[in-house]
This record gives structure tokens, sequence and C-alpha cells, in this order.
């Protein structure tokens, strides 16, 4: 790549770096003033840009064009304003990452929304008048219209800090980014505070979606792509610096761009394809800045709330209605293929459940007891999928000691990559664990030779005597069983005490000799122990395994299995996974719309057991207890 060519890649990537940077802008903003982990985020932007597809395409692409843009942008954060107001403020009180619940549920919302007013096929915008040819720069074609994207973004970068640090509004945003509790002490109405941040954070998304639109065509996985780039950009940049946000932004997009121009590069004999790298260079990024700067790159250590929440009720062991409630359900499982042995679908159903619960109860384990919210476990589960269709085809292991293997593979990557994840909190631990699970998931999406890339592998099938799906669900049954007690054994072993003390005081838990680090890794690698045994039922299950099984969306759907049955309660995982997995299956086969109205339960469910389906029995169960005794 010759200079001239290198400094026109440097130009792509500032256009780029400018529309990542409206998204992320926004993100920061309402994360950095309510806490919120937006998912919806990435659906203001996509909605960003079919809004405006439609209103260009009512009033014209000529003089009503550019008015077109920003009334788009006017109208999605309307829209932000009524989320908030409508669902986000009665949650506020409810944990944090249960929010992200709410959020996730409007994702699917707003996902089959679009998909009804504006249909299935990609919507390819006109060119922006004015800007629709090229210009040549250094002997090379550039687009016009990208010259202007680069001047937007640090444009809308001065606009926004002057907001910030020149209007009452903006100190009173900054304060509440510090720290809300004081200034709620100040008598400052924090309600109408979130909600017009979170507009202006709606708005930024939604015109960074319809400046795309002479760009890229609108269609309907533009949500969740959006999304994560939009976290890494911001946990990069540094948790609410706009500053920071806009310097992630500029060295992923500039560093893509790069990729792409080097292409495939020859290195001692060996040919090495940086374009490939495209699809994981933001979370390779994002793994090295976390790695040496917690914080990001102009990120600062948040500040600890003052409010003195009330205390978390210890976990007790089950006492006798919950061992006989567990006796009667061991018995039903035990007689459920005997039960629907006229319908075989219902088996394979079970399965499908039985894993599910094995794989929230294996994320429950760290997200409950250790208080490490991992974006990332379901690198985990794949990995105990991978680990063992490997085993079965490439090194013609039996399937029962390929059982075993897989789940030991996800173990091993969990001991490397847990020893950095360990060492931050909060949401940016959580991101540093997607991090790590999307760098595998490029691995596995791209090894054609081993893993069969985008295809998967096809062909790992039980051993013969589990052929009949009978025989699989009772070894499933007994395997995700047991798995389940030893989780729930370890809770209350002195391992368990140790990680649960950490959880609730590590200065006090160093104080008596325990290493709580070394606790959590070591929990770590649990978790991905048992997450890996669900692959690997799974994959022996399917018969099949693809590169799905890592992706994003199945992470996303561990924590909504989760948060759904409550962190709280050890049958919290259980109750989710089962509530989640049959409905996402009984809605998906009633309706064409089945991720709107998934979403609206869950959403409801949300704002009717914002503790959990399991937590609000628990409470309901001790209020009772309690109100026998006075």
């Amino acid at each position: 790549m010759g200079l001239s060519a290198f400094f026109v890649q440097l130009l792509n990537g500032l256009a780029g770096a400018s529309s990542l940077f409206l998204v992320a802008a926004g993100l920061s903003l309402i994360f950095g003033v309510t806490r919120i982990v937006n998912f919806a985020h990435g659906s203001f932007y996509m909605l960003g840009i079919y809004i405006a597809w439609s209103l260009v395409d009512r009033l014209g692409a000529g003089a009503w064009f550019w008015p077109a843009l920003l009334m788009a942008s006017a109208l999605v954060g309307v829209l932000g304003a009524v989320v908030e107001f409508t669902v986000l403020r009665r949650i506020y009180r409810a944990p944090e990452l249960f929010q992200l619940l709410a959020t996730f549920a409007l994702v699917l919302v707003f996902k089959d929304a679009t998909l009804w007013l504006w249909g299935p096929e990609d919507l390819l915008g006109p060119r922006a008048p004015g800007l629709e040819g090229a210009v040549t720069i250094a002997g090379h074609r550039f687009p016009a219209y990208d010259l202007l994207l680069i001047v937007i973004g640090p444009l809308v970068l001065g606009l926004v800090w002057l907001l910030l640090h020149r209007t009452r509004w903006g100190i009173l945003v900054r304060a509440a980014t510090q720290d809300r509790d004081m200034l709620a002490a100040l008598g400052v109405n924090q309600a109408w505070l979130f909600t017009s941040v979170f507009a202006l954070g709606a708005m930024l998304a939604g015109l960074g979606g319809a400046l795309q639109l002479p760009r890229e065509p609108a269609n309907l996985g533009l949500d969740l792509q959006t999304i994560g780039e939009a976290f890494v950009v911001v946990v990069v940049g540094g948790m609410g610096s706009l500053p920071g946000a806009y310097l992630a932004a500029l060295l992923i997009a500039e560093i893509k761009a790069l990729c792409v121009g080097l292409g495939t590069v020859q290195f001692l004999g060996l040919d090495f394809s940086f374009s490939s790298l495209t699809l994981v260079v933001e979370f390779l990024v994002m793994a090295l800045v976390l790695i040496v700067r917690p914080w990001g790159l102009l990120g600062r250590a948040q500040v600890q709330s003052r409010s003195s929440a009330p205390p978390e009720a210890p976990l007790r062991a089950a006492g006798r209605p919950q061992a006989t409630a567990a006796a009667i359900l061991l018995l039903a499982l035990l007689a459920w293929p005997l039960l629907t042995r006229q319908s075989p679908y219902l088996t394979v159903l079970a399965i499908d459940l039985l894993t599910a619960a094995l794989f929230a109860a294996s994320l429950h384990f760290i997200m409950g007891p250790g208080s490490m919210h991992s974006f990332g476990h379901a690198a985990y589960f794949g990995l105990g999928a991978y680990g063992a269709a490997i085993l079965v085809r490439s090194a013609h292991a039996p399937m029962e000691a390929a059982i075993l293997g897989g789940p030991l593979a996800a173990a091993l990557a969990a001991l490397l990559f847990g020893w950095f994840c360990v060492r931050l909190s909060g949401v940016y631990f959580a991101m540093l664990t997607l991090a790590f699970a999307q760098i595998v998931w490029s691995v596995v999406y791209q090894w054609d030779d081993f893993t069969g890339g985008s295809n998967g592998l096809t062909g790992v099938w039980p051993a013969p005597w589990l052929a009949d799906k009978q025989a699989y669900y009772y070894l499933t049954l007994v395997l995700v069983v047991g798995a389940v007690l030893v989780l729930h054994r370890m809770v209350f072993s002195p391992f368990g005490y140790a990680l649960r003390a950490g959880r609730d005081s590590a200065v006090r838990a160093e104080a008596i000799g325990i290493n709580v680090k070394h606790v959590q890794w070591a929990a770590f690698v649990v978790a991905a122990l048992f997450a890996g045994l669900a692959g690997a039922l799974f994959a022996f299950s399917k018969g099949s395994i693809s590169p799905d099984s890592l992706g994003i969306s199945r992470s996303i759907d561990g924590l909504v299995m989760v948060l759904l049955g409550g962190v709280q309660t050890l049958a919290g995982p259980l109750v989710g996974a089962v509530t989640f997995t049959w409905l996402q299956d009984s809605v998906a086969r009633g309706t064409d719309y089945w991720r709107a109205l998934l979403g609206a339960i869950v959403l409801l469910l949300v704002l009717a057991f914002p503790q959990g389906i399991a937590g609000f029995a628990n409470q309901m169960v001790e209020s009772l207890r309690t109100g026998g005794r006075k």
C-alpha cells in the first residue's frame, strides 16, 4: 500500500469514526447519568435510518433531504423520552443489570415493529443532493459525502461539549455523572434530568443512523451490530467521557480502515489476512486497553454511591418444602418421556430446556454468589460444544470421552481469560468477557479447516446406545441434575462462602486472609466448565454446531434467563431458563412477530417481578412466613 492509498484509508477511517462516535456519544451520556446498560440503543440507530428513509421517500430527495434527516433524529429522540418515561422510570430502583433485561425486551419489540412497518427487505436511500459523486484526493477517488461525515463528528462533539460545559443543564448532567446521590441531596429533579439525557442520547443515535442513509441500506440487523460496536467505543474511551468516545471511535475506525487497506500480507513465508481482523479488531483493542488501563483511555474510576442499599438476604439451603417440591419435579422429569411418548418433539424440547437450565445455572454461579456479570459466557458454551465435536470428528474419540473433553477445553480457555477478567469489576469486567468471547467467535468463524468456519460442524451424533432420543434425554437429565447439585453444594461450601464474602466486602475478605481474586478466578473456571458441559450436551442433541453458539445473542440469552428468574435465588436461573426457552419456542411457533410478543411478555414480567420470578416467589413465601409469626 502506497503513501497515497494509506492517506485515503486514513480518511475512510475518519468518516467511519464520525458515524461510530454519534452512536457511542449517546450511549455514553445515558450510561454516565442513569447507569443503564441500554441494549436498545442500537434499535434507536436502526430506527433513525428507517425513519429517515420514509421521510425522504415522502418529502423528496431534493431540498427536503437534510431537514428529513434532522426530523428523523428528533423523532427518535422523542421516542427515547417516551421509553424512559413509560418503562425505564418504573425500574430505576431495580438492580442495574436487571434494567438490561427491560432494554433487551425493547430490542425485540422494536425489531418486529420495524419489520411490520417497513417489511423484511433492505431499503436503500438516495444519494445526498450535492454530494452524489466523488472527489480526487492523492490520485484516488473519495466519496464527497464521506468528507461531510468527517466534519460532522468533531462538530457534534464540540456542540455537545458546549451544551455540557456552558449551560446549567449541562452542569447538572456532569454532576449526575460524577455523583447522583449528592445531586439528589441538593434537590435536583433527577427524573426529568434522566428523561432529557435519555432523549438526547436517543437523538444522537438516531442522527447517526439517519446520516448513514446514503451510505448503506436500512436492514433489520443494524440494531445488534451497532450496539456491540458502540459499547466497545464507550468502554475503550472511558464510561461517560465524550472526548474519550471520539478518541476510541477514531482509533478503532482507523485500525479497521488500515486492515482493509493492507489486505493479505506475506510474513515469514506465510499469508496473513489483515482484512479478516475487521470482524474482531474492536474487541482486540478493547481487551488490550482494559488490561492495561481498566478505566478506559480517558475514563476515571466511578464514585461509589453514598446511599446505603439494604443488605442482601443470605442464601439459605433448601428447607423441607423446597426439597419436597424438587423431588416432585425430579419424578415428573423421570416420567416425562413416558408421558409424552406420542409426541417426540416434547422430548427434544425437554432436552433443550435442560441444557438451557445448566447454562443459566453456570452463569448464575458467578453472577449471584460472585457478583461477576459476564457478557461473554456463551464462549464457554460454544467451546464445550466445539471441543466435543472436534474430538469426535477429528480425533475419532468416543462420544463418552468427548462429552468430558469438551468442558475441559472450555475450562482451559477460562483459566487464561479469567486471569485477566477478574482484575476488573462492574461493567468493565462484563465488557472484557465480551471481548474475549468475540475473539473466540472470530477464530471459530474463520478457521474453515478446523472448525468448519461459518458452516460449523455436522455429523456430531451420540453413541449408538444413545441414538434413541429418550435414552439421550435420560443421560442429559442425569448429567444436568448432577451438575446443578454440584454447583448448589459449592455455593454452601467454604469455597462458596469465600466467594460470597468477596462479593459483599472485598476489603474485609482480604483482611481475614481470603485471596479474593484467586477465589473469583477459580469460580470463573468452574462456571466455564459447566457451561462447556451444557454446550457438549447441546451439540450431541442437535447433531451439529455452528458459530452462533458462541455469539453475543446466546450470551444475552443466558443473562436474560438468570435475570428473568432472579439473581438472588438459587432456583432463579433454572426457572428463568425454562420460562424463557419455553416462551421462545411456543411464541415463535404461534406468530410471525414472535419477537415483539416475547419482548412484551418479558417486559411485563420485568415490571411485575422486578426481583425475578423466583425472587418474587421467595419474597411471597418469606412474607407469609413472617406474617404467620406475627
